[in-house]
Formats: C-alpha cells, sequence, structure tokens
C-alpha cells in the first residue's frame, strides 16, 4: 500500500506540474501559438461570422468573426495573471501583518488582529462587488478588488503560525543570545512558519480565479475586446443554446486552470503539511 502509495503521489505532482508549466508556457507563447492573433486584439471577420469548429478555427469563431481558440490562448495571460498578483500580494501583505502581530504580541497583535477582524466581518464577495464598482474596470482593479478581500486569510494564517513558532525553546534561544528581531524573524521564525502559507497559496490561486471570472461575467473586470475568459463567457449568454462553442471552451479552461491549481495544492499538502495524514488506501 506505502508503494502504491508513492507511485500515486508523484504521479499527482508530476501532472500538477506539467499542468502548471503548460499553462505558464501558453500565456508566454500566446502570441506564437495563436493561429490569429489579431482577433485576440478585437479585429472583427464579418465573412467568418459564428462559424462552428473546424480544421481552420479550431474553437469554432465568435459573433464578430474572431478565432474563439486564439482568444483563450490570449485569454491565459489576463485571468491566471490577475489570480496569481492577488495571491503574491495578498501573501506578501498577509505575512508582513501576521508575522509581526504573532512576534511580537501584546498591543501589537491586539491592534492588528482586529484590523484584520473589520475585513473578515464583510463577506469576501460583497466587498469584492463594491470595490470593483467603485475602481476604475480592468485587471488592475479587479486585481485590487480581490486583493483587499484576500490578504486578511493570510494574515490569521500567518499570525497562528507565528505564535506557535516563537514559543519554541529555538527562539528563546535566539532571544537569550541577543540576536536582533530581524534576523530572528527573517532567519528562524518564517521558514518555520512558510510551509502552510504555501500551500493554501498554491491552492488559493484557482480559487481567485474563479472568483475573479465570476466578476468578470458581471462586467466588473477587463473589457471588450480584451479576450479574457469570464468576459468570453458572458459574451456567450445570447448564443449559448445555438452556437455551444462560445461559451463552452472559455469555462473549460476556466476549471481546467483551477483544476491544476487545486491538485497543485493537494500534492503540496501532502508532501509538505506534517499535520495532514491521507487516509490508507483500501484493497478492494
Amino acid at each position: 500500500m506505502r508503494a502504491r502509495g508513492a507511485r500515486g503521489g508523484r504521479t499527482a505532482l508530476v501532472l500538477a506540474l506539467g499542468g502548471a508549466g503548460a499553462i505558464v508556457l501558453v500565456a508566454l507563447l500566446a502570441p506564437v501559438l495563436a493561429p490569429y492573433p489579431a482577433d485576440a486584439t478585437g479585429a472583427a471577420e464579418t465573412a467568418q461570422l459564428l462559424r462552428p469548429p473546424s480544421a481552420a478555427h479550431w474553437f469554432g469563431t465568435d459573433e464578430l468573426g474572431r478565432d474563439v481558440f486564439s482568444r483563450v490562448l490570449y485569454g491565459a495571460r489576463i485571468g491566471p495573471v490577475v489570480a496569481v498578483a492577488v495571491v503574491t500580494v495578498s501573501l506578501l501583505v498577509g505575512t508582513v501583518i501576521g508575522v509581526v502581530a504573532g512576534y511580537f504580541g501584546g498591543w501589537i497583535d491586539e491592534l492588528l488582529m482586529r484590523l484584520t477582524d473589520v475585513f473578515l466581518a464583510v463577506p469576501a464577495l460583497l466587498l469584492a462587488l463594491a470595490l470593483a464598482t467603485v475602481l476604475a474596470p480592468g485587471p488592475v482593479g479587479l486585481t485590487v478588488a480581490l486583493t483587499v478581500t484576500w490578504w486578511p486569510w493570510y494574515a490569521r494564517l500567518v499570525r497562528g503560525e507565528t505564535a506557535s513558532v516563537v514559543g519554541r525553546p529555538y527562539i528563546e534561544a535566539c532571544r537569550a543570545l541577543g540576536l536582533g528581531h530581524r534576523r530572528t524573524l527573517v532567519r528562524h521564525v518564517l521558514p518555520n512558519a512558510s510551509t502552510p502559507l504555501l500551500v493554501q497559496a498554491s491552492t488559493d490561486v484557482g480559487g481567485v480565479l474563479l472568483v475573479a471570472s465570476g466578476l468578470s461575467f458581471l462586467g466588473l473586470g477587463p473589457q471588450p475586446p480584451t479576450p479574457d475568459w469570464g468576459l468570453m463567457v458572458e459574451q456567450s449568454q445570447n448564443y449559448f443554446t445555438t452556437h455551444w462553442w462560445l461559451g463552452t471552451f472559455p469555462g473549460a479552461a476556466i476549471m481546467l486552470v483551477a483544476g491544476v491549481c487545486f491538485l497543485l495544492g493537494d500534492v503540496l499538502r501532502d508532501r509538505f503539511d506534517p499535520r495532514y495524514v491521507p487516509r490508507p488506501t483500501q484493497r478492494a
């Protein structure tokens, strides 16, 4: 059973890393891979309106005659990038606040955690909707709106991990030796508190992508003619029953990327989180 579980873990790791690498390559090489790069910038082809999938247009064409396959490839440069940016900035902000609160404790901890509670008290989706409505529509506004709602979760997580690490004997030894706060935090606290943080961040990329696509679907994200997956699904509403490919392929891209991120998070949790014990495989 152990060998079988190890092989399964390696297979999942290969799939997760391979999928993540493929997504990055598609985003980087979209101008090379797209058969009709001009269609990603909004060029209309009136002679190719609403053509079904074919050898010339693998994913068909949309209501303006643009190649859906090319636009889906270019969409890998928007939705996933927004998700990674949101998680990265939220991770940095939450880590700083959580580490400071957990390490110093006292009134600093109370002040920072009460500030965090203020953001957590408002439903995340409602706050994101409100901010996205106020901010200028586009990738930047969408990133800011989601970052404001996402960082408190990391602050809470990091604060708990830091507080548990600070109470260990080797941290007391660092203080007894006269090591500065910065050196203690960077060399001893953060490395020992980072594992669950990285696992959570890898999983959150998929979750942020789903929320970002939902906001784009509501018209609060990138605007036409930007080839954003959520926006493409929204524009396909009136054609879904008659021209199924318009929303199917962008929606499948969203689900595929989110699935890869969730799989990567599960693999990292299995490998690096010592508190997670997988259920043993039972023989038939």
